[in-house]
């Protein structure tokens, strides 16, 4: 199967590719459009990985406020260089992240980053709910492991999907961007602040107020 430069031009465009690497990819799939795009983002992954070691100290530190001033973000995402920093694409991504921490309240960046204590808390609660549901004594600890899994997961930055496009986790994003800027960037740490957080009160949904603000 044949390709025409419209067809090199169209992949640049939707995968942020270097002209050659896009040719090449469409020789590699012989004209097979979504394969080369497939074999394009294997690519960017595994260039992604060989750039997740070096510094990244430059970068910026944002602030986004939802709607009235309800939910605010304070974010920190590195880079390797200030050059990078001041990069639509990286402040784009920048905005994105922040965005999408005010949608859906991650607690910490990764699961590494999940305080041991609030880790047995949780085990403690979801432990007590078992007993209390009839759950087999024998059974309990396996539920709860399970349980633990998937509440870490959700937690955690890196492992939810991305509020704009939710067939991608956030890391899956961070790792397209690398390859695409071509330099390590780190999401280092975050503040998400709620108004009224914490006190008791008629608690509306913010997050989905947020979500469906960021998805129209």
């Amino acid at each position: 199967m044949s390709y025409t430069a419209a067809d090199v031009k169209e992949i640049r465009e939707r995968t942020g590719a270097g002209m050659l690497d896009c040719k090449k990819a469409l020789e590699e799939a012989k004209g097979n459009f979504e394969e080369a795009i497939e074999w394009l983002r294997k690519k960017g992954l595994s260039a992604a990985a060989k750039k997740a070691g070096r510094v990244a100290a430059e970068g910026a530190v944002s602030a986004y406020i939802h709607g009235e001033g309800r939910i605010g973000v304070l974010l920190e995402i590195n880079s390797e260089t200030d050059f990078v920093a001041k990069n639509d694409m990286f402040q784009n991504f920048v905005k994105d992240i922040a965005m999408h921490i005010a949608a859906m309240a991650p607690l910490v960046v990764s699961t590494e980053d999940l305080p041991a204590e609030l880790i047995s808390k949780e085990k403690e609660i979801l432990t007590a709910k078992a007993k209390e549901e009839g759950k087999k004594a024998e059974m309990i600890d396996r539920i709860v492991e399970g349980q633990i899994k998937k509440w870490s997961s959700d937690k955690c930055l890196l492992n939810q999907a991305f509020v704009k496009n939710p067939d991608v986790t956030i890391k899956d994003l961070l790792t397209e961007t690398i390859a695409k800027i071509g330099e390590n960037i780190i999401i280092r740490r975050f503040v998400r602040y709620e108004l009224g957080e914490g006190i008791e009160k008629r608690k509306d949904d913010f997050a989905a107020e947020v979500a469906a603000q960021v998805k129209s």
